[in-house]
């Protein structure tokens, strides 16, 4: 399998954790393609028209994106036990959870292109950091269901958030106002998929 990928991506991170968690990491050949906003990559679109990473491409050519999609489908491949689970509660939980973090991602990622450009907007930047606010609350809130719940995909997305906020917003202390979310993300962090997978910003 080749993905598409970057070190620095949170979104191909979360299909990296998943492929250690999995056992497949030694399946997958990583090629290293840059997916700026700004700019279209010409040889990614040929596999994936929204010049988008992570983009998998299977043995046979069928081309797979984006992570949630490349996530589930690493997770079926074996009998090994799942990230996503069966059984339809856990698995909305599990769903809902991926979303959030997912979502927190998005909205971090755009605030940092707006935030790079000549004149970023005020508004944008306001509505970030009020959704950026709400989402703590939510987390703190769930951290102690986070942490008796089996690790599956939806820890790993909100992992991924938490980890980008740290990579990219290093001089905002979301911890101090959030213990048990601060408290949760430490457990995350060692865990050895986590730790093999650290971001490097090599640009």
């Amino acid at each position: 399998m080749k993905l598409h990928w970057s070190p620095r991506s949170p979104f191909v991170r979360k299909v990296m954790i998943v492929a250690h968690e999995r056992g497949l990491i030694d399946r997958i050949s990583c090629v290293r393609t840059v997916a700026a906003t700004a700019k279209p990559h010409a040889e990614l679109m040929k596999d994936n028209p929204l010049s988008k990473i992570p983009t998998l491409v299977l043995a046979d050519g069928t081309v797979i994106y984006d992570s949630p999609v490349i996530c589930e489908y690493l997770d079926s491949l074996d009998d090994a036990p799942k990230l996503f689970p069966a059984e339809l509660g856990a698995r909305l939980t599990a769903l809902r959870r991926q979303a959030l973090g997912d979502g927190f991602l998005d909205m971090m990622v755009l605030l940092r292109d707006e935030r790079a450009r000549q004149h970023p907007s005020d508004a944008h930047k306001a509505s970030a950091a009020a959704r950026k606010a709400a989402v703590l609350i939510s987390l703190e809130q769930e951290a102690d269901a986070l942490a008796a719940t089996p690790f599956g995909i939806g820890h790993i997305a909100i992992g991924c958030a938490l980890s980008y906020l740290d990579f990219r917003y290093a001089d905002e202390d979301w911890r101090k106002a959030h213990p048990r979310i601060a408290g949760w993300h430490g457990t995350f962090a060692a865990r050895p998929s986590v730790r093999a997978t650290e971001p490097v910003d090599d640009a």
